[in-house]
């Protein structure tokens, strides 16, 4: 009667538990990086979504005009060398609105941020009423 295990048992359960152990593990890291990445868009959503609302509030922003600015590292908590973009058009008027008419304005935003040496970005539209300025001559 033999008792405990012999040496290929042995060797042969230590090569299993060692695939097993390394899927467990490749599988952990790519789920970290997953929630990595998942947290800087989260904070990139949240940025855009406070820009937005600052532009959505400002009633003289020019339109046709590109805007941009950076955030600050403790606005963006966190994300690296982050930034946004945003352009104001008209979207609907009626043909040849002069100053006075009532349109309804398109804002288009992009959040950009740089996560581990790549450009990551988030887009947001919003659309709001608006009259025309002179300084936004004719439309056609």
């Amino acid at each position: 009667m033999r008792r405990g295990f012999t040496l290929l048992e042995a060797l042969v359960a230590t090569a299993l538990m060692a695939v097993a152990v390394t899927g467990v593990l490749t599988a952990l890291s790519t789920s970290l990086r997953n929630a990595a990445r998942l947290g800087d868009y989260d904070r990139g959503s949240l940025l855009a979504r406070r820009k937005m609302t600052e532009l959505m509030t400002e009633a003289r922003l020019p339109r046709n005009v590109p805007l941009q600015g950076g955030f600050d590292r403790v606005v963006a908590a966190g994300l690296d060398d982050a930034g946004w973009r945003a352009v104001v058009r008209p979207f609907d008027h009626p043909p040849g609105a002069g100053p006075g008419t009532r349109i309804l304005d398109r804002i288009e935003l992009e959040v950009w941020w740089m996560a581990r040496g790549q450009r990551r970005s988030f887009t947001l539209e919003a659309y709001r009423p608006g009259v025309l300025l002179p300084q936004d001559g004719v439309l056609p």
